[in-house]
């Protein structure tokens, strides 16, 4: 329970004590989300259209020092992605390249600027979160004007804007970047995915390797995003996130969560107080670890 004390013009919250984590309940709770048993591994790309719905976000490969179901872990158990590209568990390779441009779900780099699966009931938080209004043919020159995107960024953006989707070297091309340095190409490309302004859309057979991304503006792909997106507060949005969060991994470093989703201190604290007020979520104490944990409420005791 959380008690409010009132004193004159000040309103004193006391949060409730935290739990204890049940580390057999959140071991449970881990196998069913992450998909670590061999008999709930995913063996379709229908069964991993329905995992990342499921799961609201999820990166495509493991990515580490964070925690976060992985695509891979679902379909190959917890082991490492290995080099040899007949692994059987790269046939989430060959569902990642199907589903671009059909719309099951939204795949770029955008957590930790690593490939990230979002549903498409979750993407509007995320895009409500992002540097943008709606207006395709302007946000990214207040971003660029507002020292947010470098002007490789804003000449790719522009290319893309100018002549619709095209592949990774006639993108390049096309925004003057064909003697640009690896790097700045690629931080570029980043930047443009995880602030929801560019995506991925398809394969084409182009390049030294016959394997090359196109690329497209989000809006364009996603005409209605905007709208989506437009009713959700910023706190509204956060709230959903870090809740969907938790139910995947069950209980988490505070840390973690905010490395994760790259908001301020003072932000992420706003947020998961509210949560914590609302009963969604508590703090709680791992018997092996000093810090206090956020965890789901059913995965502790008092």
């Amino acid at each position: 329970m959380i008690l409010l004390c009132f004193f004159p013009h000040t309103v004193i919250r006391y949060m409730p004590s935290p739990k204890n984590l049940l580390l057999s309940r959140w071991q449970e709770h881990r196998k069913r989300t992450f998909r670590l048993l061999p008999e709930w591994r995913l063996t379709s790309i229908e069964q991993a259209r329905h995992y990342v719905n499921e799961r609201g976000f999820i990166f495509f490969w493991p990515v580490k020092g964070v925690d976060l179901p992985s695509l891979w872990v679902a379909t190959a158990g917890d082991r490492p992605v290995p080099n040899e590209h007949d692994d059987p568990g790269h046939i989430t390779w060959d569902w990642k390249d199907q589903a671009l441009g059909k719309r099951w779900w939204y795949y770029a780099k955008v957590l930790r600027r690593k490939a990230t699966l979002i549903s498409l009931e979750i993407l509007p938080y995320f895009y409500a979160l992002s540097e943008n209004y709606g207006d395709m043919a302007h946000d990214h020159l207040e971003a660029y004007e507002a020292g947010r995107l470098t002007i490789a960024a804003r000449n790719i953006y522009e290319a893309l804007l100018r002549e619709g989707a095209l592949d990774s070297l006639s993108l390049r091309r096309a925004s003057g970047l064909s003697r640009a340095r690896d790097s700045e190409w690629q931080r570029a490309l980043e930047d443009l995915q995880a602030d929801f302004k560019i995506l991925p859309v398809g394969i084409a057979q182009a390049g030294a390797w016959h394997y090359a991304f196109i690329y497209d503006l989000t809006l364009r792909h996603y005409p209605q995003l905007a709208a989506l997106a437009r009713p959700i507060g910023e706190a509204e949005a956060r709230r959903r996130l870090l809740k969907v969060y938790l139910e995947s991994v069950g209980a988490v470093p505070p840390t973690m969560a905010q490395k994760l989703f790259g908001w301020s201190p003072p932000i992420f604290q706003r947020t998961v107080r509210s949560l914590i007020e609302q009963g969604e979520i508590c703090y709680a104490l791992h018997p092996q670890r000093a810090e206090e944990w956020l965890a789901l409420p059913s995965l502790g005791e008092d």
